[in-house]
């Protein structure tokens, strides 16, 4: 198995003691991916909240991106009073932050306050479910993802105060695979790297990206909660170092229409309980996939439209789906082609699907949950696998498509009885509520579109 702490918890203890460490963030996501918690003095953290956790609002799981209370959640609302629940450090992510002074991160798992229960809402706990899904059917999933992003030449003081218009990108041209331009963002973008590395996110590369300032990091895959919690360790941390460079980065999924957008494809694969067998290759069959393979991508193929919401939570999410741009708009699968959304890559024990559909600004724990629930819906249903798409994905009239909307991904989650087979009732009302939300608070809103083409002209 991958290790996956940096240091264990007695580690943690001597470092405090000897000052190396004085602040221990007690970490968990919000609704939105953001990571969220409570600093603690290291000494305090010993003595303290070590055994017990942190007390945190529940509101956190239900808040807007402005952190304003949303209305209709089961979950927590003023009605309930809005109470606490538990953050408890799961002791394997323990992470030295070399780009925060004597600063150490823990991982929380979120607990109902006063009981041992799990909050089934918490994103980290729906990930977690559907590992335990995977597990009791003999499967241990295995992910990794490749997460993009924008680089700024502007510091976030500085596009803030520009309303985040006329920003100057890091590259004035497509820097894909580009290394003059990629050694030019070095001071930035290795820094990230070397971070990450040191505090026990193993990073594979870095590579230019299609777009103007367009960057890609990838990190090591590994099991899936793991993986998750890479993942929101390097979205913070990238844009932390960036800020501490006077630069600004962004992960939302479509910054600019005249650029492509930022992706989050997601390699997965299914093994042996144990860790030691991976279960997608058959050199006999076609294409050298098992059936395991078939079907689970079959159960991807048949709940990619159901689950958008997954991929693509906010309205700028959907942005990205252009023919053309890279992000596939057709629910398909093949070998090696980037125009559908499924793509069978690697061969021999590295055989893997990896789905190009999710974007940049969706929650890594969320889109694992719906990479695994809808795998396991296949196996579980037997689902055929379609033959392997060849050709222009974007173009073929036959490919079912995927939602272009985020009314229409609402309306696919709210009637889905997958969704609440794979998720259950309570899961399934919190993400179509947060969905729901989300799309009120945009219809709050005048747009700068709206203005520059009806201000004067109307």
């Amino acid at each position: 198995m991958l290790k996956r702490a940096v240091v264990t918890r007695d580690e943690l203890t001597t470092k405090i003691a000897d000052g190396e460490i004085e602040s221990v963030i007690m970490g968990f996501v919000d609704r939105y991916g953001r990571l969220t918690g409570k600093r603690t003095a290291g000494q305090f953290f010993v003595d303290h909240v070590a055994d017990h956790g942190t007390e945190n609002c529940d509101y956190l799981l239900t808040c807007n991106i402005e952190n304003d209370p949303s209305k209709g959640f089961e979950f927590s609302s003023f009605d309930s009073g809005y109470g606490d629940m538990v953050a408890r450090a799961d002791w394997s992510t323990i992470r030295i932050l070399p780009w925060v002074p004597k600063t150490a991160l823990v991982m929380c798992d979120l607990y109902v306050a006063g009981t041992d229960d799990l909050v089934e809402v918490a994103p980290r706990t729906i990930l977690r479910r559907q590992v335990e899904s995977a597990a009791s059917m003999g499967f241990l999933p295995m992910v990794g993802s490749e997460i993009e992003f924008y680089l700024f030449h502007d510091t976030y003081e500085e596009a803030y105060g520009r309303a985040y218009r006329h920003l100057h990108t890091h590259s004035n041209f497509a820097q894909d695979y580009n290394v003059l331009q990629t050694t030019r963002d070095e001071y930035v973008i290795a820094r990230i790297r070397r971070a990450l590395q040191d505090a026990g996110v193993p990073v594979e590369f870095s590579k230019g990206e299609a777009g103007r300032g367009q960057h890609e990091i990838n990190l090591s895959y590994s099991t899936a909660i793991e993986m998750a919690d890479r993942n929101h360790v390097y979205k913070n941390a990238a844009k932390e170092i960036a800020a501490n460079h006077d630069r600004s980065i962004t992960f939302m999924a479509k910054p600019s229409m005249y650029d492509v957008g930022s992706s989050c494809h997601v390699h997965a694969s299914l093994w042996s309980l144990d860790g030691s067998q991976p279960l997608f290759s058959d050199p006999a069959g076609e294409h050298g996939i098992s059936e395991l393979f078939r079907q689970f991508v079959a159960g991807q193929m048949a709940t990619a439209r159901e689950f958008s919401l997954l991929w693509a939570p906010t309205v700028n999410s959907y942005r990205r789906f252009k023919p053309g741009s890279w992000a596939p708009t057709g629910i398909g699968w093949g070998v090696d082609n980037r125009t559908v959304g499924f793509r069978k890559v690697g061969h021999g024990p590295s055989t893997r699907v990896e789905n190009r559909i999710p974007g940049a600004d969706a929650s890594s724990y969320l889109v694992f949950a719906g990479t695994i629930a809808g795998g396991l819906y296949g196996i579980r249903h037997s689902l055929p696998l379609a033959p392997a798409f060849s050709g222009n994905g974007y173009e073929d009239k036959d490919v079912e498509r995927i939602p272009w909307n985020l009314p229409d991904a609402i309306a696919l989650w709210r009637d889905s009885s997958i969704a609440r087979e794979c998720f259950g009732e309570e899961v399934h009302k919190w993400i179509l509520r947060s969905a729901e939300s989300e799309w009120e608070d945009f219809n709050d809103a005048v747009t700068d579109w709206e203005l520059f083409r009806y201000f004067e002209r109307i």
